[in-house]
């Protein structure tokens, strides 16, 4: 049969509309794929010169980050979740707050290593009546937390920008004391060495209180694990071994809680790190007591 002339331009309107609605739909699409890719793409958003390494901040994936030196790879030094800035994006951050469970409620902290000052605003929030000193060797470091994560110094919140182990040493020449002393000066593949040694730690554990609990943010693979290891045990003696992509040791200046003290401790603290993304019953399976290094191992000391 054939088709009328009126019926003719309604079917060329009706494919041009058809063919019209799938360029527009692909034009979407790729603008939807173009937006994911912009936002999910490393974006440098500043770089603070600085004596030791260059310092980046980078946005991707909804997290702003700081880092040294690269955009890519493995080396972010601290990530806040830009729509969640209190949850803790970093398995290694959940694990030293975790040191809680030992002492729930200090009434001063140490913190070696401000990075991107995670911990300190972390723990200004849980402990809202304890000081909070922070030694940073880096003062370009100081000035991007400050700018960029959110850190402010004040009269809980204090900032030294020296070497950490300078200011250990004179912390204990004076006599001050710490319920909790927090080692994070670590660079993805590096420790200062001063910072591993026996003298060093014999340092820390003079200025822990009685009740102290010592916090250190290190390797999970390393070429010196045993040494590391056998280097806290001769100073501490036991101590709590957490692994997860990080490895963080916690030990005391007095005998290390048994399993029922830690539960108990966690439960109480269950709506108070809640906001921060730590998940109790996991961080609590984390807490193993057994060596896991050649107990035989060499002590690192100043003359190595």
């Amino acid at each position: 049969m054939k088709q009328s002339d009126s019926a003719r331009p309604r079917g060329r309107r009706s494919r041009y509309t058809a063919v019209l609605g799938l360029a527009l739909a692909a034009c979407a699409a790729a603008l939807a794929t173009y937006s994911l890719y912009t936002a999910s793409a490393p974006r440098i958003i500043h770089t603070e010169p600085s004596q030791f390494s260059p310092v980046l901040v980078i946005e991707e994936y909804g997290e702003r980050c700081l880092n040294f030196s690269e955009t890519k790879g493995g080396g972010r030094q601290t990530c806040f979740d830009l729509d969640e800035p209190d949850k803790m994006v970093f398995a290694y951050t959940r694990m030293m707050a975790s040191a809680l469970f030992l002492n729930p409620k200090p009434e001063n902290v140490l913190i070696v290593g401000l990075g991107g000052a995670t911990i300190p605003l972390a723990l200004e929030k849980i402990l809202p009546d304890a000081v909070i000193d922070t030694v940073e060797i880096d003062p370009s470091v100081a000035r991007v937390a400050e700018r960029y994560f959110g850190y402010k110094q004040g009269p809980r919140q204090r900032l030294f920008l020296e070497d950490g182990r300078a200011f250990v040493e004179r912390a204990r020449a004076e006599g001050r004391q710490y319920d909790m002393v927090m080692l994070d000066a670590f660079d993805v593949d590096y420790i200062p060495p001063h910072l591993l040694t026996r003298e060093f730690l014999q340092h820390v554990y003079a200025i822990l209180s009685p009740n102290g609990v010592l916090v250190a943010n290190t390797f999970t693979n390393s070429h010196m694990y045993d040494q590391e290891s056998a280097t806290y045990a001769d100073v501490f003696g036991d101590f709590f071994n957490l692994r997860a992509g990080n490895r963080v040791i916690i030990a005391a200046r007095g005998k290390l809680p048994d399993d029922e003290t830690l539960e108990r401790n966690a439960t109480a603290l269950a709506d108070t790190l809640a906001p921060f993304g730590i998940d109790l019953r996991q961080a609590l399976q984390r807490f193993s007591r057994k060596p896991d290094w050649n107990e035989n191992a060499a002590v690192l000391t100043d003359a190595d």
